[in-house]
């Protein structure tokens, strides 16, 4: 069982050095694989102690630092994260680190490039919702850029997973993400949804990510393809990019047109993507034509079971929905039309969860106990947490940027 050290989610705010070290006494960081402190905020002082207990770790893993700078100064959060990821240089047990829910904006990113640029044990970044901008989203592609141009010769990138939405990388950072992503060739989950990336830059993030044969997850919801990017895309849907493509999401992309089959679905449809489980596919100006190729192709996709049309230019008396409708029917799958389908699907989901439940807890009852190897306690430690928050900072990460300008 990993030793983890959790504050998640107490809202703490630790200011000076004696506030933290009150919660870090008695805690060896050499036995700490995991750290979770999002959800409190953390001052200059409190992060300068905090990274003299990180540099003494040995084993860290998993370092959870989502939403730790809520209220403070534009003025603290470079010195505070710089002493942070200062101590993380080096850590060669580093698998994850998530800094998402942080008001950076371009200006506080800097900090962030002597760790990212020499991360070479780094397989999970998340660095979502941080008000990143092209500027800083710039910085940080470049550093991930210089980590894989870092590797020796014959070296594998170790970074399969990047997570970057809601950031407002738009165009001008695009072609510096697109080198990066192409650079390490090892991705096997990229979302970047809601960074307002127009057709241009979309054109050349599919180029960098067409480098990523391993690829299983792609979320670019909510930006721009239009003519350009969806015509990249498909180009690369139909030389069979991605042949490991378990999860799709163009949803709120604009990958369609009136009276048009959009070329993205027909490049689906040519059925390469035989591990595809989910396709979304919402708000996409998609037509009847489009649902009836997806339909007619569905016994090719033998994995495929959810996709999500809503708000697409047809209803669930359309011709082409009922035929995906009763195509996905066949093997196990459903269509996603409307709200009332999503929560009936929470719904059954729910039920099978809670037939499980009883079902493990009835052969619990009738096992074997069985003696489990005592593991040495480590203090303020539980089990490893979902790093999961939910807090909003664009409007944060605007007013810091105005503040810049002035």
């Amino acid at each position: 069982m990993a030793a983890v050290f959790s504050l998640l989610g107490q809202g703490l705010k630790l200011d000076t050095r004696a506030d933290i070290e009150a919660h870090l006494a008695g805690v060896d960081p050499t036995k700490i694989e995991e750290i979770h402190l999002g959800g409190n905020t953390i001052g200059v002082e409190a992060a300068q102690a905090l990274a003299e207990f990180l540099a003494k770790t040995t084993q860290l893993r998993v370092a959870n630092f989502a939403d730790i700078f809520t209220g403070r100064l534009i003025s603290e959060i470079p010195l505070a994260l710089s002493a942070i990821c200062d101590a993380l240089i080096g850590k060669h047990t580093l698998e994850e680190i998530d800094l998402s829910d942080n008001a950076f904006g371009g200006r506080s990113v800097d900090p962030l490039v002597p760790f990212l640029s020499t991360a070479r044990s780094l397989k999970i970044l998340r660095l979502n919702n941080n008000g990143l901008g092209p500027a800083g989203g710039t910085v940080i592609a470049e550093a991930l850029l210089k980590l894989a141009n870092s590797l020796e010769a014959g070296e594998k990138s170790r970074l399969h997973t990047i997570i970057c939405g809601r950031n407002r990388l738009e165009d001008g950072s695009a072609e510096a993400w697109a080198a990066a992503l192409r650079a390490h060739g090892t991705l096997q989950e990229v979302r970047m949804p809601q960074n307002g990336i127009r057709m241009a830059g979309i054109s050349s993030l599919v180029g960098g990510l067409a480098a990523n044969m391993d690829l299983h997850h792609l979320d670019l919801q909510d930006n721009t393809f239009a003519d350009e990017g969806t015509k990249r895309m498909a180009a690369e849907l139909n030389r069979g990019s991605w042949p490991l493509l378990r999860q799709l999401n163009l949803s709120d992309c604009v990958i369609g047109e009136e009276g048009e089959v959009s070329p993205i679905v027909e490049a689906l449809a040519k059925g390469l993507h035989t591990k595809l489980e989910t396709l979304q596919l919402q708000n996409d100006n998609l037509e009847t034509e489009a649902f009836s190729l997806l339909a007619g192709v569905v016994d090719k996709l033998p994995q495929l079971r959810r996709v999500e049309a809503q708000w697409n230019e047809v209803d669930e008396e359309d011709e082409g929905v009922i035929a995906l409708i009763n195509a996905l029917r066949k093997q196990g799958g459903r269509v996603i039309m409307n709200d009332e389908d999503e929560e009936e699907e929470e719904e059954e989901a729910a039920d099978e969860a809670g037939d499980k439940e009883v079902a493990e807890e009835a052969v619990a009852e009738e096992a074997v106990p069985t003696v489990q190897p005592t593991v040495p306690a480590v203090p303020a430690a539980t089990e490893a947490p979902k790093a999961v928050t939910d807090k909003a900072t664009d409007d944060l990460a605007d007013l810091l940027e105005k503040v810049a300008i002035r």
